[in-house]
Parts: C-alpha cells; structure tokens; sequence
C-alpha cells in the first residue's frame, strides 16, 4: 500500500504543504479550524502520524493578551473601533484572548508614551492610534526591544520603532478626495483642507496626495493654505465661518482628520446644499445625515471590522510564531460613501 505523504494531505485539506508541514511539527501558528482540515485530511488517508494532530486539537490554547490604544473615547467612530476590536479577539477560537483598551486623555506625545508604557506592563503586543513624535517612537522602539512589539493603527509612526502600520493608504486617501472635488466643483474657486496637527503622519499623507492630484486635475482651482484645527469641532466650526465670510468662491472643503461636524454646521448656516463639496472621514450618525441631506458629498469609511481582524491576526502570529516576517505595511481598501447609498 503506498504511504501516504504530505502532499497528499495537502491536497486533500486543499492547504499548501507547508502549512502541513507546521502542523505535523508544531512549527509556529496554525489556525484551529485549518489544523482541523488537516487532521480530517490525514485520517481519510490513514497518515501514521494522524495521533500526534489529534492531541493538537485537544491541546490548551495559548493565551494571548492584546493592549490597544485609542484617543476620542466619547466619539462615536471610536467607540465603534472599540467594540469591533473587542469582537475580533472574542471570534476568535485557536486562542484564548485577553483585551485592553485605554483612552489617551489627550494628543500629548507624553501621554501616549506613558499608555503605552503601562499596556506593556500586561499585555503581549500592543497597537495604538498615535502621534508621530520622538517620544512615542522611543517608547514603541524600547518595548519591541523587550519582547513586546508595537503596531501602529490608522495613522503611521516611528518606521524602524513600531512592527506594522495597518490601515488605509493615507496617500491615496487624500488622492480620492481631490478627484471627488474636482468632480463637483463645476466653477473656478477655492479649496480648503483641515488637518489635526503636523504630529499626525496621516493627515501630511492626505493632504500630499489631495494637493498633487487636485493640481493635475483642476488648475482653475486654488488650494489654500492648511488649516489645523486641532480634531476639534468647535474650531473647525469657527474656521470654516471665517473661510466662507472671506471666500464666496469657496468650492470645497476637505478634513482629512477629525472635527467634520464643526464644517458640516457651518455650510448648514451658510450655503445651499451641494454649493460647497465637503469631503469628511468615516460614516457615522453625523455624516450619513449631511450625506442625505446633501451637505457631505463623499465620505471616505475605514472597513473597521476588517481593520480589526486583520490586526488581531497580525499581532497574534508576531506572538505566537516569534520572530516572523512580517509586512511593514497591511493597507486596506477605504469605503466610499456617496448620497446615493444611505
């Protein structure tokens, strides 16, 4: 009778041989549900050895205790962002997995370090929405140094300090947002961009690629100087009052960070629907009802659950396989929210 090799289970449990390879040994990360394909797979051909991938089944699971670190913890993005991440770990069933989750009280480089610092204190590897600073990339670079990888969420920081950076192309972000506008604008005019502050890498990514491609697309229209309105509502509110009083030719707006609603409320006093096209970040109960109502003209969403399982599942093999190779960049496909789709 011909014996039954690798690739035969391979074939069978439709995996690479590889992946068999790791289970049969015990080399590194391997999910439950694919362990379980190859065990089936291995009893079906009668593999000599089908035992030893029994007992992985009804081995204990590792433990693997995830920190995370967000900002904005009464916003509604956020507290989404929160749950989703809450979510992906408890889905998860080929380990046994802890979650917590702090709230910077501010966007001070120190406080975030000192977070990050506590989080590694119980936790096995941690992923953080963050500033770009000194400060924060020594802490993340000294942490990775003792064993406890530091992953960078939606906005990127610390190259060389932090393991991955997953989330959108900010680049192409601010790239889509010039196109929307360029689309929408039908006369000669301004343009105006809101970022949180030049700590934000994100925020510099978008409005590169915003000013670029704008420029190729539509030379009739004038980009103004950046306004940094600090994430907050009430002085992108101010701001935006002050832009459409001195620019009556003002034809868009983009906030390529936080505080969309304070522009929303401006142009809901200010201007007719559709007059200015708003570009805003992420679907929430504020801007799919300046979408209906035709004061947004496109917002850019993060796919949070996505965002959340491929994270887990990034900081799961850096801790269960070690030192594996991973992606210094996971980008994920933005969502685009346009009025005809709420």
């Amino acid at each position: 009778m011909k014996r039954t090799r690798i690739e035969d289970i391979a074939k069978e449990a439709k995996v690479s041989k590889a992946t068999v390879d790791r289970v049969i040994h015990k080399r590194g990360f391997v999910r439950e549900e694919t362990v379980r394909k190859v065990a089936e797979a291995a009893h079906k051909l009668a593999y000599y050895a089908s035992g030893l991938i029994d007992r992985q089944l009804t081995a204990p699971l590792a433990r693997v205790r995830f920190g995370f670190l967000l900002i904005k913890e009464r916003q509604e993005f956020y507290q989404s962002f929160s749950k989703e991440l809450t979510r992906a770990v408890a889905d998860r069933q080929d380990f046994r997995g802890e979650v917590t989750i702090r709230y910077s009280p501010s966007q001070s480089p120190a406080d975030f370090a000192a977070i990050m610092r506590e989080l590694a204190t119980h936790t096995d590897a941690i992923a953080c929405t963050v500033v770009n600073h000194s400060i924060v990339n020594e802490a993340a670079r000294s942490l990775r140094q003792n064993g406890v990888p530091v992953f960078a969420l939606l906005n990127d920081f610390g190259h060389g300090a932090r393991q991955t950076y997953i989330g959108l192309d900010n680049h192409k972000a601010g790239r889509l947002a010039a196109w929307m506008i360029a689309m929408a604008s039908r006369q000669p005019g301004k343009v105006a961009i809101f970022l949180g502050s030049n700590r934000w890498q994100g925020h510099e990514l978008k409005e590169a690629g915003f000013r670029s491609y704008l420029s190729q697309l539509r030379t009739d229209l004038d980009i103004l100087e950046p306004v940094i309105n600090l994430e907050t509502r009430k002085l992108t509110h101010e701001t935006s009052v002050a832009l459409l009083e001195r620019h009556p030719d003002l034809r868009g707006i983009y906030v390529a960070g936080g505080g969309m609603e304070g522009a929303i409320a401006a142009l809901r006093e200010m201007r007719a629907p559709g007059e200015v096209a708003l570009i805003v970040n992420e679907l929430t109960s504020v801007s799919r009802a300046a979408l209906s109502d035709g004061y947004a003209t496109m917002v850019i969403g993060t796919p949070l659950a996505q965002l959340c399982r491929d994270t887990v599942e990034l900081m799961a093999q850096n801790v269960l396989q070690g030192r594996v190779q991973m992606p210094d960049a996971h980008f994920l496909e933005p969502q685009l929210f346009l009025p005809p789709s709420i």
